[in-house]
């Protein structure tokens, strides 16, 4: 009956939101309610309201009318995946990770989610096979299946998975052969497939040159058979995991050519013959051969020359002969494991003091002597003749050692809170303000660190740092991270680090939004730790966010019993609270001011501000009174951020329009001032230009030239009454992308605009295009070789890139996304999103289907270019530039320098001779016919609705939730 019930209440629920005016997509909501029927008895599931994207459901994200990423981790899900989750066709990212309730299998219908890039199962209890069906999701980069009960065998059809990039299925129960078709997945960089059953010699053909991969972690299943010598072609790998398998023969001897390789572990394996000389590895840090069956060999002398080695492990390897000096004063060895060997005569650990070597143990060898007798590193001669009965040296902790020690772990650093204060359930004393708070708790496994010991202190603070980036990522400030007791080695020599992150101050608990995306950026590898730590995952423990439902009611009598000396109190505390808001009040004014070290937002000083090139400071009085005090008159715009007024300067009559911020603009003093430095230092025509700014009085202004033309968003609304034709549009995008292009490739250190838009395209009295507001850019002078800096997603909605909002990797290709956007906007008139339409995946929706009149299937040319000449091969060559700005992956997307080129292009053949324009006329005359339009007597009579009323209105600023 129960189950009758469910179904009842999804088909009520499928037809009521199937009504038109719902703002999701009925088919999502309908899905999206049998999702909630499902999980109902989760304990941290709450979904209020009927319509997923208009009640803001948590974990739910829309674009437009659909539901593009599903992100529930460590929910409690309870039961199964149903099925129908394959119902959401524009779903791009689903992690469901961490909910050790969610069992069954993986439903094979997620193969139908065509537009997924992103598919996090991780920690979760679910079992079956791998859908062979998987094989479907052309954009799939990420694939992260691990620490379930999954079974069977990895399907082959993987192997189609051409943009894979991250393909992670550990910690299963997986059996069978490795497919050969893996070899197909030229773009996969990450192949974790350790702590299965896999089995059966590795297939020399899933390693080539042409594949990039970086770590290849196969340890502890039951591979058998030799390595594979092609491993040597594939210069990218930097860790390489095959300990504790049944590997036999020899070890490659073109494993040498692994240029980048800094962690090799071969050991418990059956590996034989000698140990070939790995002198050539120079980047090599962690070095793992033991437990083999390696012929009867000296100490390898080549280890001296491997300056990066942290640690050294050839335990039960038949080495003989004496222990070179040379390997323990090796300048970042830390640890040395040799024991059960045949290595004799005397050890010299003299001259190591300030070394970093913090083990060596050498247990069960012949070792017959050691100075200096007393050592303050770990040091382990247990079963060697130096600890034979009767001599001195029984006496010597060396030959006593409780255990092969690794170091002291390491423990965040705490303030002083002296006596325990009682806390309520769950919660735990913040160490940095002494407060009580609910922290958000997990364990940090690290699969393949480079080092054996704990007690390196800057490792860990280095740890610390970049946990603290992480809370940064998410959006939150003023958190503390705690590394906590006891982190360790577990059995497998991966490193598990307890962590705690607590909420900002005076905060006791994290909202769920929070909690979700701190373990998204855990689990889908935003974060990205030191890199001597490698690669990790994460295991969070449940946070049990409180119930608002609960504890907020008294009985009356408590409240009658308590109210009367409470409205004493509120009396006697308004006096105090009239005070305190006057000090916040200077506090706020204080602030405002970002300028103070600049020695003149007290007024104190007049004309340029240090260190700005051009860049006047103006006084309140001034603009107050070139705007002619701010009328309404002289308003020529507004945004998120204030109004702009235009004004005339007294001294000059220069005529200047005057941004000035209302008290609560979204942008900040930062942003502010970020704007003042980066204009004041770039020049370019198409670039608008800053006169000055003001800064006292609680105000923030600009100060720019006047464009008396508006912006290009004003001019294809017909707002301004000024027609822009074909040849003039593309002129206008030619100049913008000359402006950007500026920024991105001459101007030095780089600039990222990060709010490329139409409203920021300013046009002079000519037309020309001038790129504006630069309040929310970002300098790139170091990245790191990375490419792009790790940022808070900020940007407007519509023209923000989702690589960036995904990753939080902000780069110049995100600049090239919003352009793309821009390039449809002068095509159509239309806004990027409007009346629940999302402009870009319209258009490559028609795309994609193949067919090559998109602008007739989609009635997307705006109707004012019908008197433009327009060709239709450089029609086309517009919609592909655009398509091509606005793919889903930065790296498919072309540079701003290209997309100039293209833009001459197709400027130089819109500027031809009048043979040339009478043929591009009729050209343009068949065009539109085929499009349905015909010729008006008058084109300023069909006006276009551009303001978007009724459409999907979005904040100008996006924040990550």
């Amino acid at each position: 009956m129960g189950g009758f019930s469910c179904i009842l209440l999804f088909i009520i629920a499928s037809l009521c939101f199937g009504i038109d005016g719902g703002v999701t997509n009925s088919k999502d909501v309908s899905t999206m309610t049998l999702l909630k029927l499902q999980w109902r008895n989760s304990s941290q599931l709450r979904w209020e309201g009927v319509d997923p994207c208009a009640s803001n459901w948590v974990g739910v994200t829309c674009s437009g009318s659909r539901v593009i990423y599903l992100h529930l981790t460590s929910m409690g899900l309870k039961g199964e995946l149903p099925p129908e989750i394959g119902s959401l066709t524009a779903l791009q990212s689903l992690d469901l990770s961490y909910n050790t309730g969610l069992t069954g299998q993986i439903p094979s219908s997620l193969g139908n989610l065509g537009r997924l890039f992103e598919l996090l199962l991780i920690g979760c209890s679910l079992s079956g096979r791998i859908p062979a069906e998987l094989g479907n999701l052309q954009r799939l980069k990420t694939l992260d299946l691990n620490t379930n009960k999954l079974g069977g065998t990895i399907p082959a059809e993987l192997g189609n998975l051409s943009r894979l990039y991250w393909f992670d299925i550990s910690s299963n129960n997986i059996r069978g052969t490795l497919p050969v078709e893996l070899g197909k997945l030229g773009k996969a960089a990450h192949f974790h497939f350790n702590k299965n059953q896999l089995q059966g010699p590795i297939p020399p053909e899933i390693f080539h040159e042409k594949m990039s991969i970086i770590h290849v972690l196969f340890d502890q299943n039951n591979f058998s058979g030799m390595i594979p010598s092609t491993l040597g072609l594939v210069k990218t790998i930097q860790i390489l995991k095959f300990d504790r398998n049944h590997l036999e023969g020899g070890i490659p001897s073109n494993i040498s050519s692994l240029e980048n390789l800094s962690d090799m572990r071969l050991s418990n394996n059956e590996l034989k013959g000698q140990i070939p000389d790995l002198s050539v590895l120079s980047n090599l840090q962690y070095l793992d051969l033991s437990n083999n069956s390696f012929d009867a060999s000296p100490v390898p002398q080549w280890i001296s020359s491997l300056t990066l080695l942290t640690t050294i492990a050839i335990e039960n390897g038949k080495l003989n002969g004496s222990l070179p000096s040379s390997v323990l004063k090796l300048p970042q060895l830390e640890t040395l494991r040799m024991a059960g060997n045949f290595i004799n005569g005397v050890v010299d650990l003299s001259g190591l003091t300030g070394q970093t070597l913090q083990l060596v143990d050498l247990e069960y060898n012949n070792i017959t002597s050691f100075n200096p007798l007393n050592t303050p590193m770990d040091v382990n001669f247990f079963g060697n003749p130096v600890c034979a009965d009767g001599s001195q040296q029984l006496k010597l902790k060396a030959c006593h050692p409780e255990k092969a020690a690794i170091g002291t772990p390491y423990t965040t650093v705490t303030k002083d809170c002296g006596e325990a204060t009682k806390c309520g359930e769950n919660l735990k004393i913040d160490p940095v303000d002494c407060e009580c708070a609910m922290p958000f708790e997990g364990y940090l496994i690290f699969r393949a660190p480079s080092f054996a010991t704990l007690n390196i202190i800057s490792r860990f603070q280095k740890l610390e740092k970049s946990l603290m980036n992480l809370t940064n990522l998410v959006g939150l400030t003023n958190s503390s991270v705690y590394i906590f007791c006891c982190m360790s080695f577990n059995m497998d020599d991966s490193l598990k680090i307890p962590i705690r992150i607590f909420p900002p101050v005076r905060m006791k608990y994290f909202g769920q939004a929070y909690v979700v995306n701190l373990i998204y950026s855990l689990s889908n590898q935003s974060y990205n730790p030191p890199t001597e730590f490698g690669p990790y995952y994460f295991i969070p423990t449940s946070y049990t966010h409180p119930d608002p439902s609960k504890g907020s009611s008294k009985v009356p009598v408590i409240g009658i019993a308590i109210g009367v000396p409470l409205a004493v109190l509120a009396i006697l505390g308004m006096g105090i609270y009239i005070i305190i808001l006057k000090r916040k009040a200077k506090r706020a004014a204080k602030n405002s001011r970002p300028f103070g070290s600049w020695g003149f937002a007290s007024g104190e000083c007049n004309g340029d501000a240090p260190k700005l090139k051009g860049a006047r400071w103006f006084t309140f009085e001034e603009l107050k009174q070139a705007t002619n005090n701010f009328s309404t008159e002289n308003e020529i715009g507004a945004g998120g951020y204030g109004k702009v007024y235009k004004g005339i300067l007294a001294e000059s009559r220069q005529m200047v329009a005057v941004k000035r911020a209302k008290a609560e603009s979204l942008q900040g003093g930062g942003e502010f001032k970020t704007e003042i430095e980066l204009l004041s230092r770039v020049h370019h025509k198409n670039l608008v230009g800053l006169i000055g700014f003001c800064s006292e009085e609680g105000e923030h202004m600009l100060v720019y030239e006047f464009m008396p033309n508006a912006s290009l968003r004003d001019n294809l609304s017909g707002r301004t009454g000024i027609t822009l034709d074909w040849r003039r549009r593309i002129q206008i995008a030619l100049g913008a992308a000359r402006g950007l292009t500026y920024l991105h490739d001459h101007a030095n250190p780089a600039i990222i605009h990060r709010d490329v838009k139409s409203s920021n395209i300013l046009l002079d009295e000519n037309l020309n295009p001038k790129v504006a507001d630069f309040g929310l850019s970002k300098l790139i002078a170091d990245t790191g070789g990375r490419g792009h800096i790790t940022s808070q997603v900020k940007g407007t909605m519509g023209y923000l890139d989702p690589e960036y909002y995904m990753t939080h990797q902000l780069t110049q290709k995100s600049d090239v996304y919003s352009f793309g956007v821009v390039l449809l906007e002068m095509l159509s008139a239309r806004q990027p999103i409007e009346r629940g339409k999302y402009l870009v995946r319209e258009v490559k929706s028609a795309s994609e289907r193949g067919g090559r009149d998109i602008l007739a299937e989609l009635q997307l040319l705006d109707p004012v270019l019908r008197n433009s000449p327009i060709s239709p091969s450089v029609l086309d060559c517009f919609v592909k530039l655009a398509v091509s700005c606005c793919e889903d992956e930065g790296a498919c997307r072309p540079k701003m320098s290209e997309v100039v080129k293209e833009l001459e292009s197709m400027a130089d053949k819109c500027g031809g001779n009048d043979i040339e324009r009478e043929r591009e006329m009729e050209d343009g005359e068949a065009t539109f016919r085929k499009l349905g339009f015909h010729r008006l007597a008058n084109s300023a009579s069909a006006s276009f609705d551009y303001s978007g009323s009724g459409g999907h209105i979005v904040p100008p600023i996006v924040e990550p939730k």
